[in-house]
């Protein structure tokens, strides 16, 4: 996105932000627009050893999962845990909230033990 020498006012680069993305994606509403928070609000993200995990273990997550994670991301945000257990159909995930990141993946499969350890709380999603 380009700010000419013009003095664009946050809404403007907004709109301007929004039509150029309008090809991703994104799933508005023709007459929805996003508020300044929502463009700008952290997104789940995967560590290296987490995006090794997925790969390894043939994890393809659909953008349905993906939203539901980022949304468990939130309530654990929202209570406070630091590093929380999400698990989700047969899958789970360790995340760092602070950081909206993915630390490891894993399925029923990769669950042997079934102990989870250096957690602070877990999120069902």
């Amino acid at each position: 996105m380009e700010v000419r020498n013009n003095f664009a006012s946050i809404r403007q680069i907004q709109l301007q932000y929004l039509n150029n993305n309008q090809k991703s994606n994104d799933k508005r509403a023709d007459n929805e627009t996003a508020s300044f928070e929502d463009l700008f609000k952290e997104k789940l993200k995967f560590s290296k050893h987490a995006d090794e995990r997925l790969a390894t273990r043939n994890i393809n997550l659909t953008s349905e999962q993906m939203d539901r994670l980022n949304a468990g991301m939130k309530k654990a945000s929202e209570k406070g845990i630091n590093e929380s257990l999400m698990l989700m159909d047969n899958l789970a995930f360790i995340v760092n909230v602070k950081n909206s990141t993915v630390i490891t993946a894993m399925d029923s499969s990769g669950t042997d033990e079934k102990v989870f350890t250096n957690i602070d709380g877990a999120v069902i999603v």
